[in-house]
């Protein structure tokens, strides 16, 4: 061990320089989790998309990003870290330009599911050259800046994506990435060293195939239901079926291989277990509510694009400043206690968003982010701990892959599920109140409802505006319950861990990967 650790200056004489550019393109790729979102509207607008069809910008980037996290190892074994970490660069860039010239939502959707392809790669692989370059000792700190460097995308991606929105173009919060990848591209070129190759390392295709296959049918099959009305359309049929046919194939494969592409025996660990299901309610429960603001603040509140940016940037802040808290306290406060008060903020949090209206001052929503920001904070880093304290070592490489599938399709799923809900709700409230608006209801025609006389054209429509704004008000506040209940009902497996015998030295190294 002192051996190694004295070796690694050597090895990385330009330690300092190639943590600078591996964290840039962490930071590129944790930029574009939440800059698109304050932009969705004018990206609408372009390209002509309906409400629910603008969330496929948001989803199929987080689909391809879980499709291609675990087979990341593989590629960076097989054909050198290095090299798949610069195509990764390279590649996402690439697939940035082409989504600030898309026309059409096909297009931006398509280049969208490219920038996930690409940028799935970047965030494991870089932790990889960090932990390599740093002893046991110094592997804490780096673990803690490469943690702040995916926290960025969080507080400044709303921030940053509002200004150029409000200033240049939506255009720019994809074309930001070209002078990012440029620097990181070329520092990577010229101060890293390849990895050693593995010729003989081999991916399961059949279980890879199989579970990209089920992950993208299952994501379709979301987003398509309610604009198809759901198994009324042969498609979705078509699409239902592919999907439990693909997962079928990928759980019959993963159990009967001797090599499968997921190792089955990580589900034999009660606390991976737990934690998987775990993660997946955390990635529905904050990305979901992200992609519900912004319409919300945008369309309801009518707030400018940068504005919008601004009052959701302290929900990442609140997360960077609880995980630095969380991380001096494990080891001196149980982790179940961690998980559920982080539960709890989340679950007071999506609460106290229920009672919200278009009327909302700025402060509330600020403060109220960043509850749920500090939320997330208090779960992620003790709920990953969990998940590999009790993991052997030789099976963590694989957890920290599937872990983060995990994540990611939760995101995706709850993006979807909670912006059909909009549409469908929206229209079953807006038919219930609707039912009370006839010639008969005396309540019309009082003088303060002077303009609002059902049997006048004008009146008619001023009344259909105003029950549609508050069918989408309702339907936001039965949103906002869902994903409160979600937090509430993930408290139990809380009592499912297990308490680790001692600390583990890789906790840090799988936080936030």
């Amino acid at each position: 061990m002192a051996s190694a650790a004295a070796a690694a200056p050597a090895k990385f004489a330009n330690r300092g320089a190639i943590t600078a550019c591996v964290i840039l393109a962490v930071i590129m790729q944790a930029l574009d989790t939440t800059i698109a979102n304050v932009a969705l509207p004018y990206i609408q607008g372009s390209v002509s998309a309906s409400s629910d069809q603008i969330n496929w910008v948001l989803t199929s980037y987080i689909v391809a990003a879980a499709i291609m996290t675990p087979p990341s190892g593989f590629l960076s074994a097989r054909f050198g870290r290095k090299r798949v970490l610069l195509t990764a660069i390279a590649g996402f860039v690439l697939a940035s330009v082409l989504c600030g010239l898309s026309q059409s939502l096909v297009q931006i959707v398509a280049f969208r599911l490219m920038q996930g392809l690409f940028g799935a790669a970047l965030v494991p692989l870089s932790q990889g050259f960090l932990l390599d370059m740093y002893d046991v000792k110094e592997r804490g700190s780096a673990m803690a800046l490469f943690g702040v460097s995916v926290m960025v995308g969080p507080v400044l991606g709303p921030v940053i994506g509002g200004w150029l929105t409000d200033n240049i173009s939506w255009r720019w919060v994809f074309y930001i990435n070209v002078p990012i990848g440029a620097v990181a591209f070329a520092g990577i070129t010229f101060f890293v060293l390849e990895t050693k190759k593995e010729a003989q390392a081999k991916l399961d295709w059949l279980g890879f195939t199989a579970l990209s296959v089920g992950i993208g049918a299952l994501q379709i099959f979301l987003d398509r239901g309610e604009q198809l009305d759901w198994f009324s359309s042969g498609e979705i049929i078509i699409e239902a079926i592919v999907c439990a046919s693909a997962f079928y194939v990928f759980l019959v494969h993963t159990f009967t291989s001797n090599h499968s592409f997921v190792n089955p025996n990580l589900f034999r660990d009660r606390n991976f277990s737990v934690a998987f299901i775990f993660i997946f309610i955390v990635g529905v429960t904050y990305l979901a509510s992200l992609a519900l603001m912004t319409p919300y603040l945008q369309t309801l509140m009518g707030y400018p694009v940068m504005t919008a940016g601004i009052v959701m940037g302290p929900r990442g802040l609140g997360t960077m400043v609880c995980m630095f808290i969380v991380g001096r306290l494990i080891g001196r406060v149980s982790t179940r206690w961690l998980l559920l008060c982080g539960l709890g903020l989340t679950a007071w949090a999506m609460w106290t968003m229920t009672g919200w209206t278009p009327d909302v001052s700025q402060w509330t929503i600020v403060s109220v982010g960043f509850v749920q920001g500090a939320g997330l904070g208090f779960m992620f880093v003790p709920l990953t701990t969990a998940a590999f304290a009790t993991l052997p070592a030789s099976m963590r490489g694989e957890g920290t892959g599937l872990y983060n599938l995990s994540r990611n399709i939760g995101s995706s799923v709850g993006i979807s599920v909670v912006t059909a809900l909009i549409t469908r709700n929206t229209q079953i409230n807006h038919a219930d109140i609707a039912a009370y608006v006839t010639p008969f209801n005396h309540a019309l025609m009082q003088p303060a409802m002077r303009g609002l006389n059902p049997l006048a054209a004008a009146g008619r429509a001023a009344l259909d505006g105003m029950i549609t704004l508050q069918s989408v008000i309702i339907a936001y506040t039965d949103d906002f319950k869902l994903l409160m209940l979600l937090s509430l009902a993930a408290m139990p497996l809380v009592l499912l861990l297990k308490k680790p015998g001692a600390p583990v030295a890789m906790d840090h190294s799988a936080v936030m990967e």
